[in-house]
């Protein structure tokens, strides 16, 4: 067994990244380079499926990252750097372009998640905060309705009269509501009964306060069902969720995936800097609360097919067949 990273097939002429979830070729016909340019030159051309020379390429040094930022304990750019074994200059620009969010971003959004966690059962917000990492409430209050759609205390409180205004409309798969805050799109739901989706809507929010507010959606519904209808682009809009910090790297990958392409489960863990973590990838598609916007809808199983999807297979299918149309 050789140590080089990559390997090519000749019978196909492509060349994987060590560990891609293809089937295993004869070992007569395989070709071992340790840098994808030695591949490039012996003529094989990349993998579709593990994507070689993606630019997000697992780095051991930022999965290490990832770990030591998901702990409580709080680090400068310089001293994760010192503790990986990297440079802050470089640090940063591998580690974003591999997780698709800065250190400090990643950082920020493991204390929000920490904090969503204990702030119920902590005897005070202080003593929340504290136990979530965050250095002084100042911190964790400045702009905090910004990442959390919430002040601490609003949090630890159920976050009652949260006002939501609501939309639904028809369109090519079926009856579309669109939710929102003041700060962007919350929830977008797809169904059959207006009934059903104002059920979902009040279920999702048990705490808001609710208002029909078609006019003041009209620009964003009339985007989704321009889209829909193959008569638009996919609509890029502003967006409010509540999300752990994993869910938030998965949902941030899956809206940088270009429309008509798709991923497998396992390339988008691999594109997070979690290979091992397929099937929390999967369940967190599955949680996705926010139908087309966040395109879950792109990934498809590695066996082929289009897969299950929230809203349906049909709608996934046609959601594809809309994308890939020239």
């Amino acid at each position: 067994m050789t140590d080089a990273p990559f390997y090519g097939v000749t019978t196909t002429g492509v060349y994987c990244r060590k560990g891609c979830a293809s089937r295993t070729p004869l070992a007569k016909n395989v070709r071992f380079f340790n840098d994808l340019q030695a591949a490039r030159d012996a003529g094989f051309r990349a993998c579709k499926r593990c994507r070689p020379d993606n630019a997000t390429a697992i780095d051991e040094r930022i999965v290490q990252a990832c770990r030591l930022l998901d702990g409580e304990e709080s680090l400068t750019l310089a001293q994760l750097g010192a503790r990986v074994g990297l440079s802050p200059g470089h640090l940063q620009r591998r580690f974003t372009r591999a997780i698709g969010l800065s250190p400090r971003r990643y950082a920020q959004l493991s204390r929000e998640e920490r904090l969503r966690r204990v702030i119920r059962a902590a005897p005070s917000v202080t003593a929340a905060l504290y136990d979530a990492g965050y250095g002084s409430s100042a911190s964790a209050y400045a702009g905090a309705s910004k990442r959390l759609g919430m002040t601490p205390a609003a949090l630890r409180n159920g976050a009652p009269n949260e006002q939501i205004g609501y939309a639904i409309v028809n369109s090519a798969l079926g009856r579309v509501l669109v939710a929102a805050t003041s700060r962007g799109i919350c929830r977008v739901d797809i169904g059959e009964r207006d009934a059903m989706l104002e059920g979902r809507l009040r279920e999702a929010f048990p705490s808001a306060a609710f208002e029909r507010s078609d006019e003041r959606l009209e620009s964003a519904t009339s985007r989704i069902v321009a889209y829909l209808a193959n008569q638009g682009p996919w609509p890029l809009l502003p967006l409010d969720v509540r999300a752990t910090a994993f869910q938030m790297r998965v949902w941030e990958a899956l809206r940088a995936i270009k429309p008509g392409t798709t991923m497998g489960y396992g390339e988008l863990a691999r594109a997070i800097g979690s290979p091992a973590a397929a099937r929390a990838v999967a369940q967190a598609c599955a949680s996705n609360p926010i139908a087309l916007l966040i395109p879950c809808h792109r990934i498809v199983p590695a066996a082929g097919g289009a897969g299950g999807y929230r809203w349906g297979p049909q709608r996934k299918a046609r959601l594809l067949e809309i994308e890939r149309r020239p």
